[in-house]
């Protein structure tokens, strides 16, 4: 009976440690099992986290991708191979920033000093064009802002025979005879012929440099061909008297273009300061925080082929306008209304559609404001690049992306808004955009002025290399 009893004992004791075995095996499978899930949990975390700082940075640089589509700055368009006709050709790194030599010494030239002789033409050729009070306010009124901006400027002279360069003040974009309001350009070349004969006849510098050391304004659509019209400007092409000289010109583009086969420099449109200063005091006093998410007023046909046959923006208004017009985000007006800066200045993003031409005076408009410019147009060259960190401050969209204009702007406003609008409120960006009735330290004029001051020390270390030569 001991025996038994014990037998039992044995299996009850066997069955006992086979059981707490299981059990102790299952406890570790657990103990396993958990330390697996922290492993992945703890990587899928660093995954994460990774993927979260990497995409932070991509889109603090601004280059966005959706699907197989860049959106790109104009700093990073496609190369030309070609030797551009710009008086300076400039190049930005993805840090551009704003040249010390305006915020330090403003009246300093990279060229040193430099010296303007301004024509006294007869008023036939200016002046009278002034009557309208338009022509001194309009888009294309850099033509008169560049000629007050110089008279009044240090950098004249009234010795001809120690200027560095001649300025030929025409007034071509003030004729303001069309139905809808634009200045007409049919008496642009035949008013700048007769301007050019005046000065070659009455004294000698035209002809002793065929007109290479002249400076001439055009202001208009596609700058030195005088035409609005793309495909008659091209076909008329810059007249032979003016392809020697030196045009500053609002048009310019990638790639090569016929009507900027000049030896040119890319300006601002003019923007009259004290209508952006008025806007910027009365927000000011308003208080008001940007309540537009998305803003454009203008022209915007609901059918692309306007009457004339032609496709007016490449389409792109029209795609706006019927994509986006109901969309509560997208502030969209096709009337015109004189006091559309407020609505600037209230807006987060101004759209920046090309028009005729690629370039719009919304561009300086929405700097000015604060707007970060949304840029839609294609190949376009933006002036003063080694001073205004363009790629910083605006966004470029390709023209073939404007159906996926929501989702990019969404994308920016929840990433690096901030950082684009801090650098925008930069005030010597601003200043850079701008005319003033006389020449500040680091305005539009100037960095005019101080183009020419560089292409005045490239001629003479030109000069200096060929001296050298002949030694």
């Amino acid at each position: 009976m001991l025996g038994f009893n014990r037998s039992i004992n044995s299996r009850g004791f066997y069955m006992k440690m086979k059981l707490l075995g299981r059990q102790s095996a299952r406890n570790k499978e657990k103990k396993a099992l958990s330390s697996y899930h922290k492993y992945v949990i703890k990587w899928a975390f660093c995954i994460c986290l990774s993927l979260y700082f990497y995409t932070s940075y991509r889109f603090t640089t601004t280059t966005y991708t959706f699907k197989t589509t860049k959106i790109i700055h104009p700093s990073k368009t496609a190369t030309t191979h070609f030797a551009s006709r710009a008086v300076i050709e400039e190049t930005i790194s993805a840090t551009a920033t704003i040249s010390s030599r305006t915020t330090n010494g403003h009246d300093k030239l990279t060229g040193g000093d430099l010296k303007v002789y301004v024509y006294d033409l007869p008023s036939k050729y200016n002046e009278d064009w002034l009557s309208n009070p338009r022509c001194s306010s309009h888009l294309f009124a850099a033509e008169v802002a560049v000629h007050r901006a110089v008279m009044g400027s240090g950098f004249r002279t009234l010795d001809p025979s120690e200027a560095d360069f001649f300025f030929v003040p025409v007034y071509v974009s003030c004729n303001f005879s069309t139905v809808n309001g634009f200045p007409s350009l049919a008496h642009a070349r035949p008013l700048l012929a007769s301007a050019v004969g005046l000065i070659a006849a009455e004294l000698p510098f035209w002809n002793r440099s065929g007109g290479s050391d002249h400076v001439f304004v055009a202001s208009h659509d596609y700058g030195a061909c005088f035409h609005a019209v793309e495909e008659l400007a091209i076909a008329d092409g810059i007249p032979e008297f003016l392809k020697k000289s030196i045009v500053l010109q609002t048009f310019g583009v990638r790639p090569r273009h016929p009507c900027q086969e000049v030896e040119h420099v890319l300006i601002p449109p003019y923007v009259s300061p004290n209508a952006i200063q008025s806007t910027l005091q009365k927000a000011k006093e308003r208080k008001g925080k940007r309540d537009i998410f998305a803003f454009f007023r203008g022209k915007m046909e609901l059918h692309p082929k306007n009457v004339s046959g032609r496709f007016y923006g490449n389409g792109v208004r029209t795609v706006l306008w019927k994509r986006y017009s109901h969309n509560r985000k997208f502030y969209l007006k096709r009337s015109r209304y004189a006091g559309y800066q407020s609505e600037m200045a209230r807006s987060v993003f101004c759209l920046c559609p090309l028009g005729w031409a690629p370039w719009s005076p919304r561009l300086v408009e929405s700097v000015a404001l604060g707007c970060v410019p949304v840029i839609i147009a294609d190949g376009i060259r933006l002036p003063f690049p080694s001073s205004v960190p363009w790629p910083t401050i605006s966004l470029t969209v390709p023209q073939k992306d404007i159906r996926r204009l929501s989702r990019i702007l969404d994308r920016v406003a929840s990433t690096n808004l901030s950082a684009i609008q801090r650098n925008l409120w930069d005030p010597s960006v601003r200043r850079a955009l701008l005319y003033h009735g006389t020449v500040q330290g680091g305005d539009a004029m100037w960095h005019i002025l101080d183009a020419l001051s560089r292409r005045k020390l490239q001629k003479q270390r030109m000069g200096q290399l060929g001296e050298d030569a002949w030694r």
